[in-house]
């Protein structure tokens, strides 16, 4: 069996607890590392600080739901949404199959 993606460094799936003020509220998230640098990694591609990031987020958050009851789950969907839309989609392997779409390049 080939390898998948256990080798990688344990480091990165560690958990790392930081507290933040997000909109003027002391509150602690708890997530592994490597979501930690890529909410670092999204906040400087917008041109904020980790903390200004998180705050505008969870005041989208507020105002279209009213309410985040899952915070860290959604810092953890929005990074994995900001890593899809960084890549080409990828094509259901059936229709490729069924020659209703051409294969990637």
């Amino acid at each position: 069996m080939g390898r998948l993606f256990a080798h990688h460094d344990p480091s990165n799936y560690a958990f790392e607890t930081r507290s933040l003020r997000i909109a003027g509220h002391s509150t602690s998230v708890r997530l592994e590392t490597l979501f930690w640098t890529m909410l670092e990694e999204m906040a400087a591609s917008e041109g904020m600080t980790l903390g200004k990031f998180l705050t505008k987020l969870s005041d989208e958050v507020l105002e279209l739901h009213g309410s985040a009851h899952n915070f860290a789950s959604l810092l953890r969907c929005s990074c994995l949404i900001y890593l899809r839309s960084r890549r080409r989609p990828i094509l259901p392997r059936a229709a490729v199959a069924l020659g209703k779409v051409a294969p990637a390049a």
